[in-house]
């Protein structure tokens, strides 16, 4: 293991944690769909440039003590560039979601985003020299069925195509994000890549949230809080599970992200999942089951 903590095996490589790197990035996306929802609620009555601030904002506050408790040797990345980097296509990223996200159904925005597994298969294949065996692309591309199943009632032209559009433009952001962050935890570790993430993207977001200013409300600034612990923690799981397994080994677990949407709809927005998305909803876990099963057999 290198000081970086990194635990990953080489690609192609026997790896018997990826059972703990599955739980993780299946925690994850429950923690990153629990701040998608509070943001879409704030982002009712909030500019999306000053909820996003505060949402950062509030997420490197609730990180610093555990920053402060490891050091200040967070503050020395072994990537510095890679950290800006990442900060910056992260900012692009989360700015044209959030700007999509506050005219779209909550499941119908997670479901979109779900083509970025699949840029992220093909980016870690072309980029991080991983091995795509023919498993993951397959559990991949079921899960894109069952999200095409789900969005089939939309595909008329009902709904707001110039939102969808945005949050599709977000797409080659969001699969840059993850590739920076899977190269990262070869040289540094999970705490201080979200250190980082966080402080860069709140410095990036000052000026633009600055330009839009309103003043939130005690509610607004209580969910943003809230998005900035569920994405803080969020974040954190999923480069940890990064740090121990291939990033394009994780990526269907991905889908299992519609199903928490679907349920924060049901509860949060009086959106109640229709036939497709149940359908969907079962071929979405058939290839995350079948993803798990045939990863803990090559092991």
């Amino acid at each position: 293991m290198s000081a970086a903590g990194r635990e990953t095996p080489e690609p192609g490589e026997s790896n018997p944690l990826i059972g703990r790197a599955i739980l993780l990035a299946a925690l994850a996306g429950l923690s990153l769909v629990s701040m998608n929802a509070c943001m879409r609620v704030a982002l009712q009555s909030t500019d999306p440039f000053v909820a996003q601030f505060f949402r950062y904002l509030f997420g490197l506050m609730l990180a610093l003590p555990f920053m402060l408790r490891a050091g200040f040797g967070w503050l020395r990345p072994n990537n510095l560039g890679g950290q800006l980097w990442r900060g910056l296509t992260q900012t692009v990223a989360i700015t044209l979601f959030n700007l999509a996200l506050r005219h779209l159904p909550l499941a119908d925005a997670v479901a979109i985003m779900f083509v970025v597994p699949i840029a992220i298969l093909v980016g870690a294949w072309m980029f991080l020299g991983e091995r795509v065996n023919a498993t993951r692309w397959m559990a991949s591309l079921l899960g894109l069925l069952g999200v095409l199943i789900v969005l089939s009632p939309k595909l008329t032209g009902a709904g707001p195509l110039s939102s969808s559009l945005v949050m599709l433009a977000s797409v080659p952001f969001w699969a840059a994000t993850f590739l920076i962050t899977k190269a990262l935890t070869r040289s540094d570790p999970p705490s201080t890549i979200v250190a980082w993430q966080n402080l860069s993207i709140t410095a990036l977001m000052l000026p633009m949230a600055l330009f839009a200013w309103q003043t939130p409300g005690l509610t607004e600034l209580a969910l943003t809080a809230g998005a900035g612990l569920f994405g803080t923690l969020g974040h954190w799981l999923l480069t940890r599970a990064f740090s121990l397994a291939d990033v394009s080994a994780l990526q269907p677990i991905r889908f299992l992200d519609l199903l928490w949407s679907a349920l924060f709809g049901i509860a949060l927005f009086g959106e109640p999942p229709v036939l497709a998305t149940l359908v969907g909803g079962v071929v979405i876990v058939t290839a995350t089951v079948w993803l798990a099963r045939s990863e803990r057999a090559r092991n």
